[in-house]
């Protein structure tokens, strides 16, 4: 289990910078736990634990796959 004690946590401005996909996706991405969950700060204010970003963005760097796109699958 991670301990909070060296946690930095980035704002959806910062995510949005970092990963270049809409926050409905993103959202979508978390639905379908293929993202890192985001963490409520208030009732109106959500943050990002960075390093599971950064495990996220690596992952899908040395991965190589293809994302799976909406819709049926043409063949």
């Amino acid at each position: 289990m991670q301990t909070t004690e060296n946690m930095v946590l980035i704002n959806r401005k910062k995510l949005l910078e970092m990963i270049p996909l809409s926050s409905r996706t993103i959202y979508n991405l978390e639905q379908r736990g293929e993202f890192p969950r985001r963490i409520a700060l208030t009732s109106r204010n959500v943050a990002w634990d960075l390093s599971e970003v950064e495990s996220w963005i690596e992952a899908r760097k040395s991965s190589g796959a293809q994302a799976a796109r909406p819709g049926p699958v043409e063949g």
